[in-house]
Parts: C-alpha cells; structure tokens; sequence
C-alpha cells in the first residue's frame, strides 16, 4: 500500500478525528488532547476511548479545573457510562492527580511547553505530572503536537512500531512535514492495532 492511501485509509489524526482544534493553539484544545491522550494510552479498545472521551466532552469535563471539580465519584461515572469501565477507578485518580499538578505546577500546558528547554525536558516534565503518565501516553499526546509545538518529536509509540515493522518503514523521519508525519504514525498506529487482534492483511 502506498503512503498516500495509507494516510487516506488509516491516518486521520485521533485530534482531528475528534472535533479538537489544535491548530487554533486554544489552551482549552489542547487540554481537551492530554485528556483523550490519556484514554487513549490504556491498552483499550479505540472504540472504547472515543465513546468515553465524548461523555467528557458532552458534559465539557476536559480542562483542569472543572475535572478537578467533578471530583473522584463524577470522574468513575463519566468513565464507566463511556464504557471504561476496565480502568475506571484508577482512570479517575490518576486525571485528579495529574491536572492538579498540571493547575498547580504550571497552570496550563502552553506554559509547560514554553518552560521547556527541548522535547526531552518537555517529556520528562509532562511525566512529571503524576504517576501513570508512560511514555505511551505522551507519545501519543506529543504525536499530534507537532502540529503546534517545535519541541513536540516522540519517539513512536509500540503499536507504530509494529505498523512500521509490517511495511517495512524503517525510518519515520524521512516525512519530514509535520501533518504527513502525524497522519503517518496515526496509520502505523491503527495498522498495529489490527495486527495485534489477527485482523490486518496486508493489502
């Protein structure tokens, strides 16, 4: 399969896929992506993530200081009606623990950004923000940021890994523009996926 259907079939951007606008650099945005970012990172159906993010996004739970509010309780309830019901407590947790910090320690993630010498002080200061934040979660956070941030080059995340295996990608640097990269590593993404599950034949 060719790159360009490739991107076409598998390669729309997560954000994108989401109504999220990253390329307005709201603040509210790109909250909105960390906290879909970490849904995603769990090792749960797409499906799942996606129908749970929306509850959030339905009752506009996506910024610090309103997840913050909806406390521990709301949090388990809006997870476990978006079907993630797996990770729920340890979901609602871990989203008070790192927004707090994230409210405490720098007040927004434009400010984390800016703080940063390069992307590995971004990374490790996204890490900082409490535990369970892997490099799964920020690889795939960091993935559609570098629509917006200079500083944003994870490495791929295991899933990507696998894609590129599959197609004989070996060096995901020879896309060098930044949305060709993202819609890339988001196919590789969805690609290692279906691997896993025995569903992918390659075309």
């Amino acid at each position: 399969m060719e790159i360009k259907e490739l991107i076409k079939k598998y390669g729309t951007p997560y954000s994108l896929m989401l109504g999220i606008d990253l390329q307005s650099k709201d603040e509210a945005e790109i909250q909105k992506w960390f906290l879909a970012s970490i849904l995603y990172a769990k090792p749960i159906r797409e499906e799942s993530a996606t129908a749970t993010f929306k509850q959030f996004d339905k009752l506009h739970v996506t910024r610090a200081d309103v997840i913050l509010q909806t406390g521990w309780d709301g949090l388990v309830k809006i997870l476990d009606a978006g079907g993630y019901t797996r990770y729920d407590f340890s979901t609602a947790t871990k989203l008070l623990s790192v927004f707090g910090s994230l409210k405490k320690d720098y007040g927004s993630l434009t400010r984390l950004e800016e703080l940063s010498e390069n992307s590995k002080d971004l990374e490790m200061r996204i890490k900082g923000l409490g535990k369970g934040i892997g490099y799964v979660t920020i690889s795939i956070f960091l993935r559609d940021m570098r629509l917006i941030w200079n500083k944003a080059d994870p490495s791929p995340t295991p899933l990507v890994k696998i894609g590129m295996k599959a197609l004989g990608i070996d060096d995901l640097s020879i896309f060098q523009e930044s949305l060709e990269r993202v819609q890339v590593e988001t196919a590789l993404s969805r690609i290692g996926m279906l691997i896993r599950r025995g569903k992918w034949k390659k075309e």
